[in-house]
């Protein structure tokens, strides 16, 4: 039997193309079609002595022109020559990289499966070395993902976070339960307190990354259904005041928050219980935008017991610092601010509204009812300006809203 024998045989031109789609980086400029800038798969030569691929020169010359795409010369003949030379460098060329790629591919395979095999019967340094082959190599091989799932990867991975767990175990394990996609199985069994607990344990003392990966996973947990933790609020609470790593992690876990609290009425009085309140009040001014939004919400959310109306009327720099973010990002922010003005209000009038004018509330809901905003916030604003205007005299009252002569 010859070499060439036991050669598999390639699959068509046009298919080994749309297969190796995506690692066209590397394919020799004189392959691609001077048109579509794609690879070939019928190049044909016409008489100036330019190659394109069949179809897209046939279809520039059914649009009446007479010309060579590429020099612009006038074409004397019409003809189409097959450039057999060419079609076949291509196809070799294609068909040693679809086997190589493919080759590469059964070898990362059958380390992953290497990989897997181990975790089984190494513990300690030796299980933490295999985990983090196995995270790179799903980093660096998206492909053998769904490998990793068919030999009962995802089981076996999951299994490994347990009570005992160290930290070093949890966070690569982490990390690669983040990139496949979790079987509601799974899913349920990683939901056990134990195990959501050490998820906290881990997110509080891992790396930026692992903060993320965690956060990442606790939120498919969380889409998932109900994570009742007190455990876990405490934990998102610590990652939104995390200092070293502000940039997405606190993001994170303000989202993670924000929808523990929109799903669970329970979580609202956990909140206040873990002093979420004035810890998120203190926070606001040192916000972005997308954090300030999501934040209010919260606090609006709370605002709806009893207890987070208390909680927000005891916070010393409640009120203060809802006006001062005022006019600040979105209509939706002055909602959730307004909002939560009013439920301070409500158990303190005149504190709530002597504090708010002196910051400058007043001026600030004029401007807002002369805009051309949303009309429940006007009209939300307008009552407010009411209410707060009610332990002044009217020239007092002006004087507080920084009006000009003619405005007044």
């Amino acid at each position: 039997m010859t070499m060439q024998e036991t050669m598999p045989t390639p699959p068509p031109l046009k298919v080994l193309i749309e297969e190796m789609e995506s690692s066209m980086e590397d394919v020799p400029s004189v392959f691609i079609c001077p048109i579509s800038l794609e690879p070939m798969r019928d190049p044909v030569t016409l008489c100036t002595g330019q190659t394109y691929d069949r179809s897209n020169i046939l279809k520039w010359l059914s649009l009446g022109h007479n010309t060579c795409p590429t020099t612009m010369q006038d074409l004397w003949d019409l003809s189409l020559t097959p450039n057999t030379t060419l079609h076949r460098f291509i196809l070799t060329w294609f068909s040693h990289n679809y086997f190589s790629i493919n080759k590469s591919l059964q070898d990362v395979q059958g380390t992953a499966f290497h990989l897997l095999e181990s975790l089984n019967k190494v513990k300690g340094q030796a299980r933490v070395k295999s985990l983090k082959e196995l995270r790179h190599l799903l980093d660096s091989h998206a492909s053998i993902r769904k490998t990793v799932v068919e030999h009962n990867g995802l089981a076996l991975v999951s299994s490994l976070l347990g009570p005992f767990t160290s930290h070093a175990v949890g966070s690569e394990a982490v990390g690669i339960l983040v990139k496949l996609d979790l079987s509601s199985e799974v899913k349920k069994n990683l939901m056990h307190p134990s195990k959501v607990s050490l998820l906290v344990d881990i997110m509080n003392e891992g790396t930026i990354e692992t903060k993320m990966n965690c956060a990442k996973l606790i939120e498919i947990l969380l889409l998932e259904g109900h994570v009742s933790s007190l455990s876990l609020l405490v934990g998102l609470l610590r990652l939104v005041r995390d200092k070293k790593h502000p940039t997405g992690v606190v993001l994170n876990g303000l989202i993670l928050i924000k929808m523990m609290c929109s799903s669970q009425e329970s979580v609202r009085t956990s909140i206040v219980r873990i002093g979420a309140v004035p810890q998120l009040v203190d926070l606001l001014p040192t916000l972005n935008d997308e954090c300030l939004e999501i934040a209010l919400f919260i606090l609006e959310v709370v605002s709806t017991i009893p207890e987070g109306r208390m909680a927000l009327k005891d916070c010393p720099n409640a009120v203060l610092n809802v006006v001062k973010l005022l006019m600040r990002v979105s209509e939706r922010c002055k909602l959730f601010a307004l909002s939560i003005l009013w439920a301070i209000y409500k158990l303190a009038p005149e504190q709530c509204a002597s504090e708010a004018v002196e910051a400058g509330l007043a001026a600030k809901l004029l401007l807002v009812i002369q805009s051309g905003c949303n009309p429940v916030l006007k009209h939300m604003s307008a009552e407010f300006l009411k209410l707060c205007s009610l332990n002044y005299s009217a020239s007092i009252f002006i004087s507080k809203c920084m009006l000009t002569t003619t405005i007044q």
